[in-house]
């Protein structure tokens, strides 16, 4: 068989010579459609400190421009990404006139505060009871 060109989906012989096999290969047509939670866990990893955009696509399979390109929708705001896999921080205000206070008198309560509510507990209370409640005020 005397090929004369060869395409990706088509393959060209001389005329009136014919094709004495032909070999069918199953599998992925190259293009793949990937569900926004894997570019978001994808992108989101590509964002952490001291992590290269080549190595992560190269684990995945994916071309590093095609990651970028996502990486760039992500920037947009036109790729949600999902925050909530990672931890989660609230910010931690210090009260200097609190502070000033001698430890060796009365504890002072726990106050956890969002916009429109403080929740004051008791000092002793335990840490995963304070968590608990700010997990809940947060998902209200």
């Amino acid at each position: 068989m005397d090929v004369l060109l060869q395409k990706d989906d088509q393959l060209l012989v001389e005329p009136g010579k014919g094709v004495s096999r032909l070999e069918v290969i199953e599998g992925p047509t190259g293009r793949r459609r990937w569900p926004d939670d894997v570019k978001a866990r994808l992108v989101g990893e590509s964002f952490q400190e001291g992590v290269r955009v080549c190595d992560v696509a190269r684990r995945n399979g994916l071309n590093p421009q095609h990651l970028s390109t996502w990486r760039k929708l992500a920037r947009e705001g036109k790729l949600a990404l999902n925050l909530s896999d990672g931890p989660t921080f609230a910010a931690l205000v210090v009260d200097e006139s609190v502070s000033s206070v001698p430890t060796d008198t009365v504890p002072v309560p726990v106050e956890i505060e969002v916009p429109g509510v403080i929740v004051r507990l008791a000092a002793n209370s335990s840490a995963e009871r304070i968590a608990a409640i700010a997990t809940a005020l947060r998902l209200a």
